[in-house]
């Protein structure tokens, strides 16, 4: 991404991709033919304003992270560039700490749209918990790309964890407030069932998750797919941490968009269609070897 500038908003750290404005003539495919550019079709307030406010943790290499000058980087930094140059706006990431203030912030109106590495679930679309009951208003997904869960475990793998169940009887560190926290913590019913408890650590950030798994307190960590390749990949140059057993429950990546924003939601959509049909889309996942996760077409709600 190009250069980035930070400031201070409402006492959060902003950050801006520093990507150049198009003109709304130009955005989208322009206004010739009678055709209407994406730009112009955002909500008046964004137009306006000239930028879309983006919720984030940037906690999850190699999808959403601080680069070597604290900017942006990641996959998701990638897409947001890729939809500046389509719709004309910038967008300008808040860095909200943990994952777990995303949604609330977005629900809160506090930014525009949330784009963190999310997984579009029923329980977020619905506002609801694990147990179904309603607990907010929901979100709506704008849906750009495929993962699952991996299991991260010791280099070697030395307690043979291949699949859920071998996690009976340990300690497994997931993030807390994410579908890792929510798998491991359904999990300790069957364990239980087993008569091998399984002990659940919810931790703010990856790096104390597998700062545990490092030391021997938890015995695997739970996270996506592609943070997990990542980290077995990079830490300790690949000799900290192995991936176990295969890719589990792959599901959709969304923006965040709040339900009442149907205006937002359905120019995104399109934008990212657009990436995907210029080939734009297949380039960023190739860059950061991701192309395993791309996805025919974006659609909305697609879990």
């Amino acid at each position: 991404m190009k250069a980035s500038t930070t400031r201070s908003f409402g006492g959060v750290a902003v950050i801006t991709t520093g990507a150049l404005l198009l003109s709304a003539c130009g955005a989208g495919g322009g206004t010739g033919g009678g055709k209407t550019s994406l730009h112009d079709q955002l909500p008046a307030q964004i137009r306006k304003a000239g930028v879309i406010h983006v919720g984030t943790s940037l906690t999850a290499a190699p999808v959403i992270f601080r680069g070597p000058q604290g900017d942006p980087d990641g996959l998701d930094a990638d897409i947001a560039a890729a939809l500046e140059k389509t719709l004309g706006v910038k967008f300008e990431f808040e860095d909200v700490g943990p994952f777990a203030n995303v949604l609330p912030g977005l629900l809160a109106q506090k930014y525009d749209v949330g784009l963190s590495g999310i997984t579009d679930t029923r329980e977020r679309e619905q506002g609801v918990d694990k147990d179904g009951k309603k607990i907010n208003d929901g979100v709506d997904f704008v849906d750009y790309f495929m993962a699952g869960i991996g299991i991260v475990v010791r280099k070697g793998n030395p307690d043979k964890i291949a699949k859920l169940d071998s996690l009976c009887g340990r300690t497994v560190a997931v993030k807390k407030g994410t579908i890792h926290d929510d798998l491991a913590t359904g999990q300790m019913k069957a364990c239980d069932h087993l008569g091998k408890p399984l002990k659940v650590d919810e931790l703010e950030t990856d790096d104390k998750a597998l700062s545990e798994l490092r030391d021997g307190s938890a015995d695997a960590y739970l996270t996506d797919y592609p943070k997990a390749q990542y980290r077995s990949q990079t830490d300790g140059s690949g000799k900290d941490f192995d991936l176990a057993g295969p890719q589990l429950q792959p599901r959709p990546y969304g923006i965040a968009v709040r339900k009442s924003d149907k205006d937002l939601q359905t120019v995104l959509t399109k934008a990212l269609n657009k990436l995907v049909a210029d080939g734009t889309y297949d380039q960023i996942l190739s860059k950061r070897q991701l192309s395993a996760g791309a996805v025919q077409n974006s659609v909305v709600d697609g879990s």
